[in-house]
Formats: C-alpha cells, sequence, structure tokens
C-alpha cells in the first residue's frame, strides 16, 4: 500500500516541516509536466495550444472542485500580488469611497500591491490590532472604505481571521471583500458561500504542494460583470482569437483578469499537487495535522491550543538561536522570521517526527506566538 510520503519527493532525511513555505514535489508532477507540455510542444509546435490551454482549463478545474465552486468564476494568476492588483484596478470608482483596508500583519506584498493605488487616489489604511479579533475590522471599516483586504491565515502567528464577520462588515457598509487564501488553501476547509466574500487571492506554492508561479483569483459573478481591470491582454478578451485591434471586449467569466500570453508550465505543476491535495482531502489533512500537533504539544511538555489557527506553529522562545541551531543539527527543516520559529506538519509528516520535534524544543520553553 502507498503511503501518503511516497506520493511526494521530500527533500532531506529529517522532518520536512515547511509546508507553510513551499509544499512537496507531488510524484506525478513530472510525468504531467512531460505529457501535458513538453509532449505537444515536440510532437505539435505551434498546433500544441489547444492542449496547453486544455491543460490550464484543467487547473482551473481542479481548483473549482476543491474550493467547491465553478471553473469559470477562477483565473490563473502568476502571483497573490498580481492577482489583487487585477482586482483593484478593475473595482468600479465609487465617490467618497478612497480607503483600502489591510491589517499591519498581512504579508508584506499584499501591502506593497494597495500602496500603488495611491497615485489613482486611494488611500491604504493599516490596522494595527488583532487581525483575529471582530472588533478591530468592525471599528474600522466605515462609508469610506472601497475594498477590504484580510488574510484567512497570517504567516507570522497563524491565526485565522473572522472572515464571515469581515465580509457581512464589508458588504454592509458598501465595500467589496477580498481575501488571501495563500496560507490557508489546502490545510483549511474554504467556504466561499457562508463567507459571503466577494473574491479570493491565493498561490499553489504551499500547502496545495503546486510549485511557485502558478496563483490565482476567484471572484463572484457580480464582481466579475463589474470589473473592467487595467492590466488586460488577448486572453482578457471575449474572443482571444479574433485579432482586431480595435474590438475590445472583456471576457464573460474570471478570464477577464488574465492579461497576455499564459505561462503553461506553473499550471501544469499545480494541476498535480491540486488534484493530490483534493484526492486526500483537505479534512483529512487538517485532521492528521492536529494530531500531530498534539503529539509535539506533548512532547515539547506545552499546551497548544489551536482553534482559530492555520496549520503552522509559529513560536516563540527566550532563546531562538539555540532553538534554531538545535533544529538544524537535528535536520529539522523549518524556518524563522526574526524571533518567530514556524513549523508546519503535513501529510507527509509522522507521528515519530512530531514527537522528536516536540523532545527538541522540550529544552526551550516554547509557546504560540
Amino acid at each position: 500500500m502507498t503511503s501518503a510520503r511516497d506520493l511526494f519527493e521530500v527533500p532531506g532525511s529529517g522532518p520536512y516541516l515547511l509546508a507553510h513555505s513551499v509544499g512537496c514535489l507531488p510524484v506525478a508532477a513530472r510525468r504531467a509536466i512531460d505529457d501535458s507540455l513538453f509532449a505537444p510542444w515536440s510532437t505539435e509546435g505551434s498546433d500544441g495550444w489547444p492542449l496547453w490551454l486544455g491543460a490550464v482549463d484543467r487547473f482551473r478545474s481542479a481548483l473549482a472542485t476543491l474550493l467547491d465552486t465553478r471553473a469559470d468564476l477562477i483565473c490563473p494568476q502568476p502571483g497573490v500580488s498580481a492577482a489583487l492588483f487585477s482586482l483593484l484596478s478593475g473595482l468600479p470608482r465609487i465617490a467618497g469611497k478612497d480607503v483600502l483596508l489591510v491589517s499591519r500583519h498581512a504579508f508584506p506584498s499584499i501591502g506593497f500591491a494597495i500602496r500603488q493605488f495611491e497615485r489613482f487616489g486611494y488611500r491604504l489604511k493599516l490596522l494595527d490590532g488583532d487581525p483575529a479579533a471582530q472588533s478591530t475590522w468592525h471599528d474600522a471599516i466605515d462609508d469610506r472604505v472601497a475594498a477590504v483586504i484580510a488574510m484567512h491565515v497570517h504567516s507570522n502567528s497563524g491565526r485565522v481571521s473572522p472572515i464571515a464577520d469581515i465580509a457581512a462588515r464589508a458588504r454592509k457598509a458598501g465595500a467589496i471583500s477580498i481575501v488571501d487564501v495563500a496560507q490557508s488553501a489546502g490545510i483549511i476547509p474554504i467556504d466561499t458561500q457562508s463567507w459571503g466574500v466577494d473574491a479570493l487571492i491565493g498561490s499553489c506554492v504551499k500547502w496545495l504542494c503546486g510549485g511557485p508561479g502558478a496563483g490565482f483569483l476567484w471572484a463572484t459573478p457580480n464582481l466579475i460583470d463589474r470589473a473592467t481591470p487595467a492590466n488586460v491582454g488577448w486572453f482578457s478578451h471575449a474572443e482571444p482569437f479574433a485579432f482586431d485591434i480595435d474590438d475590445f471586449r472583456y471576457a464573460p467569466d474570471a478570464r477577464r483578469f488574465w492579461g497576455g500570453t499564459p505561462s503553461i508550465a506553473p499550471y501544469v505543476i499545480a494541476t498535480a499537487g491540486v488534484e493530490m491535495i483534493r484526492e486526500i482531502g483537505v479534512p483529512s489533512i487538517l485532521a492528521h495535522n492536529r494530531r500531530l500537533i498534539g503529539l509535539f504539544s506533548e512532547a515539547a511538555g506545552v499546551t497548544i491550543d489551536v482553534a482559530h489557527r492555520g496549520g503552522t506553529l509559529c513560536l516563540t522562545t527566550d532563546d531562538p538561536e539555540g532553538l534554531s541551531y538545535a533544529f538544524a543539527s537535528a535536520d529539522v527543516r523549518f524556518d524563522r522570521r526574526d524571533h518567530i520559529i514556524r513549523l508546519s506538519f503535513h501529510i507527509w509528516n509522522d507521528d515519530a517526527q512530531a514527537a522528536q520535534a516536540g523532545m527538541i524544543a522540550r529544552h526551550f520553553a516554547v509557546r504560540l506566538a
């Protein structure tokens, strides 16, 4: 019987605990890239485009199944920042609404992208409060807010934002709600229907094990119909192969956010990851993650409350240098941001690895960030 670890190419000999950074390469990805990219290229040349575009459609369909939505509401993107730029550039301008709201705890590139819209008359407002607290958002979402951009899971703490409440508050204020699911897709179930959000942006490089370069954007039919993104190309067109320079019409679905000639390889690779995660099942991966966190905490001699947390353990200690050295010496693959040590247990990790990491941490009095 094939074990979950055998489905992936896991780096190193020790525990690989970096799914929050780069998920492991699915074994199936190597054959997929040969079959879906190289084979059409070598045998069909220019006539390979229908097959290549079919591979991108498969990516959209795989994501749609994982997210329990429709493929026509999903548009491939090179990354999260590009997806956010496409969305914000296409928002209908409403007089008196000029604030783009985001937590200061968001991933920095989100702020980088948003700040560029100040040249178009928007204002970036950064929230300093706890992004997991409803009050932080409710007190800031007023009639001046055009869009709220929230992280589902925050990368430096693992804390989960109250997305449904944020979306409801935004809707009441007439603002668009956009959610970054880069740190949650593949480990935490995502339910756009119950959330009531207007758009999602995300990446496949982390828990979805899809590699770099395959981002995505999902939007509601209502937002798609209203959006007029600025960064367009022939694949944003309703008829990409019409080739009439005097006639541009936005695609009727999420592909209006696409742009020019697409990369193919990132989406072929990412499809292998998304399909693998879908086959294993996000609830099963989450249950495995929680069980291994329990074993880690028992071995570490510390109580860890994972309520309202994502899949990543973001730990602090009075001796981060010592803990980092101890993990590295034991070939535990982790990462560190300033004083925060980050570990994530995915389906390829086992009980012994969780206990090993916990025993090392036991000597450093770790606690959740």
